[in-house]
């Protein structure tokens, strides 16, 4: 049997900002974007090229046990890129505060790419919703 991350929610405090900046300034496709029960609205998002979406989630009740996720707290969720250097360029170009491109050396987070699995940047979502971006060798499918 598979277990496959399929959907990431994200926590956010304005849909349509939230949704705006994933579609608009991240270039992430909208697959959904619907009140699928009275007050429960429901934005699902997909990188380019990616199994796994995100979803926006407004008015949907808690399971019982699990936690309510404060905007602003998610942090870390990471995509790959085959191009580190191009989706810097891309993300900067569409307004997104990004960090330089970084690679782990000898002295810690060092400005510049390293070797190969070994190039990140990073940015914040509107909410402070924390990403990184790593250079992956090849596209997941060839992987």
């Amino acid at each position: 049997m598979n277990w496959t991350i399929e959907v990431v929610p994200v926590p956010v405090t304005d849909m349509d900002r939230a949704k705006a900046f994933y579609a608009e300034q991240i270039g992430f496709g909208v697959d959904l974007d619907d009140e699928v029960a009275p007050g429960v609205r429901i934005i699902q998002l997909t990188p380019p090229g990616s199994r796994c979406s995100v979803a926006l989630l407004q008015g949907m009740p808690t399971p019982p046990g699990a936690k309510v996720m404060t905007p602003g707290t998610l942090h870390g969720l990471q995509m790959c890129v085959t191009d580190i250097d191009a989706a810097h360029a891309t993300l900067t170009e569409r307004g997104v505060a990004v960090s330089p491109v970084r690679h782990l050396g000898d002295a810690g987070w060092e400005e510049g790419k390293g070797g190969t699995w070994n190039s990140f940047l990073s940015f914040d979502d509107p909410d402070g919703n924390s990403w990184v971006v790593q250079e992956a060798p090849s596209d997941l499918g060839e992987r």
